[in-house]
């Protein structure tokens, strides 16, 4: 008989205080399985305390970011005016072999010896802010720096690129699922080969619209499912320090609503 697991994954943690403060009501309340950690934030420090002291409910990570900054290293060939490039210029750079990687590396490394250091242990897996982690390139670079950690066998990574008839059996976000799993194909067979596990589908692209039912679209991310299908999501408060940071602001309230509402557990019992 075929049996499936399912992961539900809050992205971006310690991002600023009110997102962390939202994720942990969701952790609290058992209604994730796992959460992504900035530790580029200059929050992380404390946030990841307040993570620790849940113990073992829930599953804690590296979120990777590349995008956002400020970098742990600076990235000083990467960076214009005090910002790191947008995701499409990372997937530009990356395709065009334009990236530098001793740099990156380097930035690479700094961020899982954060985690651990203000964490107390490894990362449980690594993903990235806007998949930033699948990339040519960065791809070679995390692996191998997590390699060097002796995190083989020891942690999972995320593979963000689900099979095109998935996308379109749930379809949601369908151009922005796309472009990731062309962007980032073969991410998770490169990841396996290299004695890391991953997940076996992947859905939770939003529009970050806090006017879109976010719970019907919830249902239909659990559509097509993999047999470790994950599916990620942004919930969280709104602070000003969001407001100046992130285009996803009020969707966050909305999908942390809806984790702690009834609907949530009886769309999930079902």
């Amino acid at each position: 008989m075929l049996t499936r697991s399912l992961t539900l994954c809050a992205d971006d943690y310690g991002l600023t205080p009110a997102v962390t403060g939202g994720i942990l009501e969701a952790i609290e309340a058992g209604r994730l399985h796992a959460t992504g950690a900035m530790t580029t934030r200059p929050h992380w420090k404390l946030s990841a305390r307040d993570l620790a002291s849940l113990g073992d409910g829930v599953e804690a990570g590296l979120h990777l970011d590349l995008t956002l900054g400020p970098a742990l290293t600076g990235l000083k060939s990467l960076t214009r005016d005090g910002r790191l490039p947008t995701i499409m210029q990372m997937i530009r750079m990356s395709h065009a072999g334009q990236l530098p990687e001793a740099e990156l590396r380097a930035e690479i490394g700094a961020q899982i010896d954060a985690f651990g250091e203000h964490f107390g242990r490894a990362p449980a897996f690594i993903d990235g802010h806007q998949h930033v982690h699948m990339l040519p390139g960065i791809r070679d670079w995390l692996v191998d720096e997590a390699t060097k950690r002796g995190l083989v066998g020891k942690i999972w990574m995320r593979d963000s690129a689900d099979r095109m008839s998935r996308i379109l059996t749930r379809g949601v976000q369908v151009p922005k699922a796309m472009t990731v799993a062309l962007a980032g194909r073969g991410f998770g067979a490169y990841a396996q080969a290299k004695g890391f596990v991953t997940n076996e589908g992947f859905a939770g692209f939003s529009a970050f619209d806090p006017h879109r039912d976010y719970a019907a679209d919830f249902a239909r991310f659990l559509a097509a499912p993999g047999e470790r299908h994950l599916i990620m999501c942004h919930p969280g408060r709104v602070d000003a320090e969001l407001e100046q940071l992130d285009p996803a602001t009020y969707s966050r309230e909305q999908e942390l609503e809806f984790l702690l509402s009834d609907r949530f557990k009886d769309m999930m019992a079902r």
